[in-house]
C-alpha cells in the first residue's frame, strides 16, 4: 500500500530506501505531479540511501549477501535478484490490447481529472497511476483493478471498461465510459506484462541515473497512447534528444521490444536498423537469448545514447 515505507520497514529504518513503484503522499506540485522513485538530484539525507540503480550510497543488490531473505521481495519489484524474462503465452497479445484500452480510457483519465497528467507507472505485478488527489491510486495487478484510497483497498475483477469505470466511481472519473465489450485479460499474461514494465523501469531508471544534467533526462513513465514505458534523454537544442523505451508490442511488432527514437535526424550505421519506425530496436527474442538480459538492455540503450551524443549538429 506504501511501497517505499514497506521498504524502509524491511530495512529496519536504517536506510533512505527507494523503490521503482509510486508511493504516497500524492505530489501536488508540477511539473511531474509524482514522486521520483530513485530521488535523482535530491540532496542526501541523514540516512544512507539504497536504490535499485546507480547514484546512491548502495544498491539493493549490495544488501543481499547479508540479507538473503530480501531476494524474493526484491525480485518481484525489479530492485535486485533479477529473474529472467520468459517466453510469452499466446494470450499475451489480446491481454495487452485489453489492458491498453483500460489504461487509455480509465486509469489515465482518472489521473488527468485530478491534475491534468496522463502518465502511468510500473507497480508490483502490473501498472497504475502515481498517487493523486487524496492519496488515491488506481492500478492493475493480474486480472484485478485495484482502487486504493488512503488505507482502503478495493479490488474488482477486470471485465469491461464500463465496469472498471463504475468501480473507480464518478467522483474520480467524471467521464462517460459506456463500453461493455468483454476485456480478454489472462491474469498470467497480465502478470508477464507487469514484469515487462518492471524490467523496463529498472533498465530505463539505470540509464536515467547515469545521464548528466546536460542531457536533461525526463521521468520514466508509461504513456497510455502507445502503452510503452519510456524516458527522454539528450540535448534538444543540440539535436541529440531521443526517446528510449520498452514497448510491450504493437501493430507492427507482435512481441515486446526495446527502442530508441531520435527526435531529429537518425544517425547512419548498423546501430540504427529498426523495422516500422526510424530508430533502433532490440526484439524480445534477442533479450530472451541473452546471458544477462538486464545488462544486454542497458548496453543497447547506452550504446545508442553514446552514438547520439557523438553526432555533430548540422
Amino acid at each position: 500500500m506504501n511501497p517505499r515505507l514497506d521498504a524502509v520497514v524491511r530495512l529496519d529504518g536504517r536506510y533512505d530506501a527507494r523503490v521503482l513503484e509510486p508511493s504516497p503522499p500524492a505530489v501536488a506540485d508540477g511539473p511531474w505531479f509524482a514522486d521520483d522513485p530513485v530521488a535523482r538530484g535530491e540532496a542526501p539525507g541523514e540516512l544512507p540511501r539504497v536504490s535499485p540503480v546507480g547514484g546512491a550510497d548502495l544498491r539493493w543488490e549490495d544488501l543481499l549477501p547479508e540479507r538473503p531473505e530480501l531476494a524474493a521481495w526484491c525480485s518481484e519489484r525489479w530492485l535486485a535478484a533479477y529473474r529472467p524474462l520468459v517466453a510469452l503465452p499466446s494470450s499475451f497479445g489480446r491481454t495487452r490490447r485489453a489492458l491498453h484500452s483500460l489504461a487509455e480510457q480509465v486509469l489515465s483519465p482518472a489521473r488527468a481529472a485530478a491534475n491534468g497528467k496522463i502518465g502511468l507507472r510500473f507497480t508490483a505485478g502490473g501498472f497504475g497511476t502515481p498517487f493523486f488527489g487524496e492519496d488515491v491510486q488506481v492500478r492493475v495487478r493480474g486480472g484485478e483493478l485495484i482502487l486504493q484510497s488512503a488505507d482502503i483497498l478495493l479490488a474488482a475483477p477486470i471485465t469491461t471498461l464500463k465496469a472498471a469505470a463504475e468501480h473507480i466511481g464518478p467522483e474520480l472519473l467524471p467521464v462517460d465510459v459506456a463500453d461493455t465489450q468483454e476485456l480478454a485479460v489472462d491474469p498470467n499474461a497480465s502478470a508477464l506484462l507487469g514484469d515487462w514494465f518492471g524490467f523496463g523501469a529498472s533498465v530505463l531508471e539505470e540509464l536515467r541515473a547515469g545521464a548528466g544534467e546536460d542531457l536533461e533526462p525526463s521521468r520514466v513513465q508509461i504513456w497510455p497512447e502507445h502503452f510503452d514505458i519510456a524516458v527522454e534523454i539528450g540535448s534538444e537544442s543540440a539535436g541529440r534528444r531521443a526517446g528510449f523505451g520498452a514497448s510491450p508490442g504493437d501493430d507492427e511488432h507482435p512481441e515486446p521490444y526495446l527502442y530508441v527514437v531520435p527526435w531529429g535526424e537518425v544517425p547512419a550505421g548498423e546501430l540504427w536498423r529498426a523495422s516500422g519506425f526510424a530508430g533502433a530496436e532490440l526484439p524480445f527474442s534477442a533479450l530472451l537469448g541473452a546471458e544477462d538480459q538486464r545488462a544486454s538492455a542497458v548496453g543497447f540503450f547506452t550504446e545508442r545514447l553514446r552514438s547520439l551524443s557523438a553526432q555533430v549538429p548540422a
